[in-house]
C-alpha cells in the first residue's frame, strides 16, 4: 500500500491539473481565442528555459550518446508504422488520414507531461535523456509528416518547397533552440547572470502547471462526438506497445543506464500529444479522430502510466532484459 499511495501521490498532481483545466474548459464560457496567449506564454517563453535547464547542467559527453538517440528514434518510428499501417487500412489506403492516425500512436506529450513527471519519478538523472528524446522525437516527426501529407495530397506544396519548411520549422522551433543554446552553454561552461539566471528558474518552473491546465482546458473545448473504433487500437499501440518496444530494444541495442531505460519507457508511455490537434487543424484531417485520441489517451494513461511508474518504482521491470 506504501508504494501504491507513494505513486498515486506522484500522478496525482499532474493528472489533476489536467482535470481542472478541463472542469474550468467545461464550466467557464471563455472563447477559445482566450488561450492564445496562454499557448504563446507556454511554447516561446516557460518551456524553453525549462529545456534549457534540463540540459545545461548535463556533462556534454552524455548528450552525444547516440547509441541511445538511435534506439528511443528508432522505437518512435516503430510505433508509428504500426499505427500507419493500421491507419492505411481502415482509411482504405488514404495516405494523409493514416499519418495523422500514426501520429496517434507514436507521438507522445513530451513537452507538456513528459519533463515534469519523468524528472519527479526519476530525479535530475533523467534530464539528459528526456532532453534527447524530445529533440529527436521531434525532428523524427516533424519531417515525417510533411512529407507524407505532400505525398497524401493534404499538401499542395512541392517537394522542395516541403524540405525547406522541413529544415526550418526543426531549426526555428523554440524547444530545439533552447536546447542549442544549453548544449553550447555546458560545453563552453557559460553561466547566466544573477537577474537571468532567476527569470529562467521561474519561466521554469511556470512551465508544467501551465501545460498541463492548458491540455485540459484544450481537450474539454474538443467536441467528442461518436467514438471512431480504430482509435482504441491507436491509443494502445501508444500506451502499451510504444513503452514496451522501448524497453526491449534498449536492452537489445546495449547496458544504458537504468535511470535513462526507465526514462525512455516513461517518454513513451505518455498519453498522445496535443500536437496531433493541432496538425489535424493544419490539414484539415481527421479532427474528430485526433480529439477522440487525446481525451481516450489522457484518461486512459492515467492506469497505464502509473502501471509503468509502479513496475519501474518496484523493481519488476528490470532495466536490462538480455544482462551480459
Amino acid at each position: 500500500m506504501t508504494d501504491l499511495a507513494a505513486l498515486i501521490s506522484l500522478v496525482a498532481p499532474f493528472f489533476g491539473l489536467i482535470a481542472l483545466g478541463f472542469y474550468c474548459g467545461k464550466r467557464v464560457h471563455i472563447p477559445e481565442g482566450g488561450l492564445a496567449w496562454m499557448q504563446f506564454f507556454l511554447i516561446y517563453v516557460a518551456l524553453p528555459p525549462l529545456f534549457y535547464r534540463l540540459i545545461v547542467n548535463t556533462p556534454i559527453e552524455e548528450l552525444a550518446n547516440w547509441p541511445f538517440i538511435a534506439a528511443t528514434t528508432l522505437c518512435t518510428f516503430s510505433a508509428f508504422a504500426i499505427s500507419f499501417s493500421a491507419g492505411m487500412a481502415t482509411s482504405r489506403g488514404d495516405i494523409s488520414q493514416a499519418t495523422l492516425r500514426g501520429l496517434a500512436g507514436a507521438y507522445s506529450n513530451i513537452g507538456y507531461m513528459g519533463p515534469p513527471l519523468v524528472l519527479a519519478a526519476l530525479g535530475s538523472g533523467a534530464s539528459a535523456p528526456v532532453a534527447l528524446i524530445f529533440v529527436f522525437d521531434n525532428i523524427l516527426l516533424f519531417t515525417l509528416v510533411p512529407f507524407l501529407m505532400t505525398i497524401g495530397g493534404a499538401d499542395k506544396r512541392s517537394f522542395a518547397e516541403t524540405t525547406r519548411a522541413v529544415v526550418w520549422r526543426v531549426v526555428t522551433h523554440p524547444f530545439n533552440l533552447a536546447t542549442a543554446a544549453g548544449v553550447a552553454a555546458s560545453y563552453f561552461r557559460l553561466t547566466l547572470p544573477d537577474f537571468a539566471d532567476k527569470m529562467v528558474t521561474w519561466l521554469a518552473g511556470a512551465a508544467a502547471p501551465c501545460a498541463l491546465f492548458i491540455l485540459g482546458v484544450t481537450v474539454a473545448l474538443r467536441p467528442l462526438g461518436r467514438l471512431p473504433l480504430e482509435v482504441p487500437a491507436h491509443v494502445f499501440v501508444k500506451l502499451i506497445i510504444h513503452p514496451l518496444l522501448v524497453w526491449v530494444v534498449l536492452s537489445a541495442f546495449g547496458d544504458f543506464d537504468p535511470v535513462w531505460v526507465y526514462a525512455a519507457v516513461l517518454m513513451a508511455a505518455l498519453p498522445p500529444a496535443l500536437n496531433i490537434f493541432v496538425l489535424s487543424t493544419q490539414y484539415r484531417i481527421g479532427l474528430e479522430r485526433a480529439s477522440a485520441a487525446i481525451l481516450v489517451g489522457t484518461v486512459a494513461s492515467m492506469v497505464t502510466l502509473t502501471g509503468f511508474l509502479w513496475l519501474i518504482k518496484t523493481g519488476r521491470m528490470p532495466h536490462d532484459l538480455f544482462p551480459s
